[in-house]
């Protein structure tokens, strides 16, 4: 494969629509006589239900229908996490409901449901509604979650605990007692908000002649999300056709298909008209799936060189109010990438994920590997400090050795390729790490609080093998790529598009990419887990390759040549050594009647784990406690880079998250069970007066199990950000004595830090 398109910059495809606002999002879709939904949402973490009293709101003007769980939850049944117990070593299957009914467990949990003709009907006839609570003690602390005599969220069950795993491997116990040097950190990965710039939304109209839904919806996975509701209704899925529009943005919190998303066709059906709903701001704060929330007990066991003999880890993650679609995998994820890019054999690791009083977790961004690769970044850098040694020098002694690949963990993943020292080093030359080091010193000794930190981490990604991506060449010789891989901002429409030109040497903008629509892509699996590209991107270049093949025989049968005497050059195939017999590819294409097109079934080959290293340069001021960011420098490796503009944007992206998750965001519940940090006047994102221009680098170690060594970008960045500012920040504060903070490190936390250490 010639690459004229792969590996340029190409400017996005799809961008043109997108800025000059004549894409449409669900929202934009006008539906002619479509009622609004407002839902009734619980104010309590925890209460029982004792009475639901609908009759104000059904008198409200314009108000349509007003519904409780006694009137859906029976239709629907209870949805419970599509994971089986067999991956767990102990599973607690709590579900939920469309609408509560008997108990509520999180604030924001829907209680009932109201249709209107306009949407200030249907807030008014939500207001309208009459709730009797009776508050029941709640509990917000995963570990708090687990300790005897705390209230149960399911008190049949008579326990808090979600689900556990355990794994031991070695003589764990034995290499403690040998160990030189042991290192121990509890760190806490909080809880964060995943805030995509468009709130969740959901149309629907039911065709009664015809039995069919057709619905908008802005997910990740058009077919899952699909299938998942003609389930729930009791209906085939080529009863239901989902499309997505655009979608602002998803972080992986729009893979879970949620009650609303259910309730609307539910009611459309019903009503017999069309419905739209939209979430508020606050809505979507309260009742999307938060992000993160996870904590480790972490031991590490070396030599007096820093080389490491054994790990333990007790990681508790917080499942929230039920098992969430897959949340409760989180902490499994987070357990089985806990050793890192490190060679570690020995180790004991348990994971515990309790149910507590706060909206389920589910994926986002990176979704256990961040949380793993800051506990195992944090813990590097204390062992680093104890043995004596530079933190970069404590890693290079540790790195899985590049010969050693495909390396099987302690956990049991296969990692495909890597070269981390390599990745490590360029870091450290790109960032100028020597002289960051002499400028450090040179700022200690005027009394400025500067620290230097780096983080090296390895993911895992390309999660599932399936995805369909067909390649379809009309009579006038453009062609179109059908893909699963729906894209929410990743580029998907250029990328693939790059792919499929160079295969079939056309244009790119002869390459139309069409996705989120189950009417015309036949099925697919979705955008999650940095997927894309490895899965959706790589079956599209089968398929362009078997439509080349194909051209290639109706150029010979046109040409009366052999097949093999066919050459394929800039968009002609001629006969070899006899350029004047040629056609065009339009030629072709027109020849083919329709025909030129692969829809082949094509699977991946096993999970990819890219990998990379960062390094920050951070002020904190000692009066204040405020963190600047001084210098930031980021290496990633994911293979080849098929868009180095789409890729820097992923990075630049995920460094935005990675940093805001360790500087300031969170999301706080008071001792109630409220979420005080539920506006964005409470939540603190990242702006651009908190952040730099980075700088970006990458390595290339191939992938061997993609067909052109691609791995995966989308969650790299916010993987690696993280625990390198924590270390910035940890090693500007060491001068105080300064040993440990909290994430986020926020100004108010470091300030009390520093006092702390000044009185002891």
């Amino acid at each position: 494969m010639a690459f004229q398109h792969v590996g340029r910059p190409i400017k996005r495809l799809e961008d043109p629509k997108l800025i000059t606002g004549t894409d449409h999002y669900v929202n934009d879709v006008r539906l002619a006589g479509a009622v609004t939904l407002a839902f009734v949402r619980s104010p309590h973490a925890h209460a029982v239900i004792k009475s639901i009293d609908t009759r104000a709101a059904r008198a409200v003007p314009g108000v349509v229908a007003v519904l409780t769980g006694a009137d859906v939850n029976a239709e629907v049944g209870v949805i419970h996490t599509p994971l089986p117990p067999e991956m767990f070593g102990s599973m607690n299957r709590q579900g939920y409901t469309m609408l509560a009914a008997g108990r509520v467990r999180h604030v924001g949990e829907p209680v009932a449901v109201v249709a209107a003709e306009t949407p200030d009907a249907a807030a008014d006839g939500a207001e309208a509604v009459v709730v009797d609570y009776e508050p029941l003690p709640a509990v917000l602390d995963p570990e708090a979650a687990l300790e005897s005599g705390r209230p149960l969220l399911y008190p049949e069950s008579g326990t808090n605990l979600g689900a556990s795993m355990k794994h031991e491997q070695g003589d764990v116990d034995g290499a403690f007692q040998r160990a030189a040097v042991v290192v121990e950190v509890k760190l806490v990965n909080q809880r964060v908000i995943p805030f995509a710039m468009e709130p969740r939304a959901c149309s629907a109209v039911w065709d009664d002649r015809a039995q069919k839904l057709t619905i908008w919806g802005n997910t990740q996975i058009p077919h899952g999300m699909r299938d998942q509701i003609a389930e729930r209704l009791k209906l085939k899925p080529d009863q239901v056709h989902l499309m997505t529009g655009r979608v602002g943005g998803g972080f992986g919190a729009k893979v879970p298909v949620y009650q609303e998303d259910t309730l609307v066709p539910l009611l459309a059906r019903r009503l017999k008209r069309p419905v739209r709903w939209s979430a508020t701001r606050r809505e979507d704060m309260l009742a999307t799936g938060h992000g993160r929330d996870m904590r480790c007990h972490l031991k590490l066991a070396a030599d007096a060189q820093g080389r490491i003999l054994a790990l333990e880890a007790r990681i508790i993650g917080n499942a929230g109010y039920c098992l969430y679609h897959v949340g409760v995998l989180l902490p499994v994820l987070c357990a089985q990438m806990i050793t890192g890019c490190y060679d570690i054999q020995t180790g004991r690791v348990e994971a515990v994920v309790p149910f507590t009083n706060t909206m389920g977790t589910v994926p986002y961004r990176g979704a256990g590997r961040p949380e793993a690769a800051y506990f195992i970044e944090r813990a590097m850098d204390v062992l680093a400090a104890r043995v004596g040694l530079d933190p970069a020098e404590v890693r290079r002694r540790n790195f899985i050795p590049p010969d050693r690949f495909p390396y099987t963990t302690l956990l049991g993943n296969s990692y495909d390729s890597g070269e981390y020292a390599r990745a490590l080093d360029h870091a450290l030359a790109k960032a100028g790490y020597a002289e960051r080091r002499r400028e450090q010193a040179a700022a200690r000794a005027r009394g400025r609080l500067v620290g230097v930190g780096l983080a090296s981490y390895v993911e895992i990604c390309g999660f599932e093998d399936d995805e369909v991506s067909d390649v379809e060449v009309d009579d006038g010789g453009r062609v179109t790529v059908l893909t699963g891989a729906a894209s929410h901002g990743q580029g998907h429409e250029t990328a693939f598009a790059q792919l499929v030109a160079d295969e079939l040497q056309v244009p790119v903008d002869t390459v139309t990419v069409v996705h989120g629509d189950t009417a015309r892509v036949r099925k697919g699996v979705g955008t999650f887990g940095s997927r894309s590209i490895a899965r959706g991107g790589m079956h599209a270049l089968a398929n362009a390759v078997s439509v080349r093949e194909k051209a290639q025989q109706i150029a010979a049968t046109l040409l009366e040549a052999a097949p093999e005497d066919i050459v394929h050059a800039s968009g002609t195939f001629s006969v070899r050594g006899v350029p004047d017999r040629s056609v065009s590819w339009v030629q072709i294409a027109a020849a083919a009647k329709g025909t030129l097109a692969s829809c082949a079934d094509i699977k991946g080959n096993g999970t990819l784990f890219p990998f990379g290293s960062h390094v920050a340069m951070v002020e904190v001021d000692r009066e204040t406690g405020q963190t600047r960011l001084l210098r930031y420098m980021s290496v990633d490796d994911a293979g080849l880079l098929v868009n180095p503009l789409l890729v820097q944007g992923q990075v630049h992206g995920g460094l935005a998250q990675g940093i805001g998750q360790a500087l300031l965001e969170e999301a706080v519940f008071d001792d109630s069970g409220q979420l005080v940090s539920s506006t964005l006047m409470d939540y603190a994102l990242p702006r651009t007066d908190d952040l730099i221009a980075f700088d970006n680098d990458h390595t290339r170690t191939d992938s061997p199990r993609t067909t052109l060594g691609v791995k995966g970008i989308g969650e790299a960045a916010t993987i690696g950000s993280t625990p390198a500012i924590a270390n910035a920040v940890l090693d500007a504060l060491a001068p105080l004595g300064v040993t440990h903070v909290d994430l986020p490190l926020t100004a108010q936390k470091i300030w009390a830090a520093m006092r702390a250490a000044g009185k002891r």
